[in-house]
């Protein structure tokens, strides 16, 4: 399979885990850039089945004058990274993580780099999961974007977790199953289901406030960002995705997250078809219980990939976050 191009602005370079695996990356500045004594980066990480390419309306915004250094990785599996028969672990991709991590300290060394990851969907779980095994040294704050600190419904920790807190569509065993199933026997249809739950447009259609989409048909829009969506989807190896899938919907992040003791944004969809509120609200209470006045939520008007239909919006308070967290 072909590589996938870096977006406009960006780069593609590669790293090595621990155990061999290419690590791919989208980076804004040259591998060799000089960096000033000390810098700032964000790191956008993508959420299950998809790519660095899922920020492709986040780049311009996030780069253009803020001068933040803005690297997004492909999780292995996932994208140009590597496709190992084994890995599929949330832990595996935190591990993966710190290795990315400790590769661009070494191309900044002589230079303190303040570090405030953006972790989408998995990726929110990938950084809780990274807090419960390496603490939260090196970071400046977290950014969670639109997932709860567990998928599964459970009767176990404080007051269980109900249908008001987990995943809408796959949490317990039996939809866990179902969902694997159809990833591996009609992955099309998977990813076309993914796409509608995804896009609040498409989960909760509502009149929409003008956009940059005004001159795209309904009709257009639909196509257009099914065919962008399914076509990272269709770049994973399913089976792969599909264990990785039963380890996601049952790990419970519930008090790694009171590990956390830095500024904390957790971004949600009003019109998410992944989780109900009160589901990424729990992150906000567990975060409070260490550090409480350092953590805040922002709902916006979209679906589980916010950072897709409201860019602009997403961009502003990730700027305006990472700035009040490095300056």
């Amino acid at each position: 399979m072909a590589a996938a191009a870096a977006e406009p602005g960006m780069q593609y370079a590669y790293c090595t885990a621990n155990d061999g695996c290419t690590l791919a990356f989208q980076t804004s500045l040259p591998i060799a850039a000089p960096l000033p004594p000390r810098a700032s980066c964000i790191i956008l990480i993508h959420g299950f089945s998809g790519s660095s390419a899922y920020f492709t309306r986040n780049y311009g915004g996030l780069v253009g004058a803020s001068g933040h250094w803005v690297v997004a990785p492909d999780l292995r599996g996932h994208g140009n990274s590597g496709r190992p028969r084994g890995g599929y672990h949330v832990a595996r991709l935190a591990a993966d993580l710190r290795d990315l991590i400790a590769y661009l300290r070494t191309l900044a060394e002589g230079t303190e780099l303040d570090i405030v990851p953006v972790g989408c969907s998995i990726g929110a779980a990938v950084l809780w999961t990274y807090v419960e095994l390496f603490g939260c040294s090196g970071f400046r704050g977290f950014v969670f974007v639109d997932q709860a600190p567990l998928q599964d419904r459970t009767w176990l920790g404080d007051g269980g977790w109900d249908a008001g807190h987990a995943h809408l569509g796959c949490f317990d065993e039996a939809t866990m199953l179902a969902a694997q199933r159809a990833w591996v026997q009609d992955p099309a249809g998977a990813h076309r289901e993914l796409v509608a739950a995804c896009l609040g447009y498409r989960h909760k259609p509502e009149p929409e406030p003008e956009s940059g989409d005004d001159d795209v048909s309904e009709e257009e829009r639909r196509r257009r960002d099914e065919a962008f969506f399914t076509g990272i989807s269709a770049r994973c190896d399913q089976t792969w995705l599909a264990r990785l899938l039963a380890d996601h919907t049952r790990y419970d992040h519930r008090e790694a997250i009171e590990e956390i003791d830095l500024p904390t944004l957790v971004m949600a969809g009003r019109r998410t078809g992944c989780f109900p509120l009160e589901g990424m609200r729990e992150t906000v209470r567990r975060v409070e219980k260490r550090s409480p006045g350092r953590v805040r939520m922002s709902v916006f008007d979209s679906g589980h990939w916010l950072f897709y239909e409201e860019p602009e919006r997403f961009n502003r308070e990730v700027l305006e976050f990472v700035d009040s967290c490095t300056k």
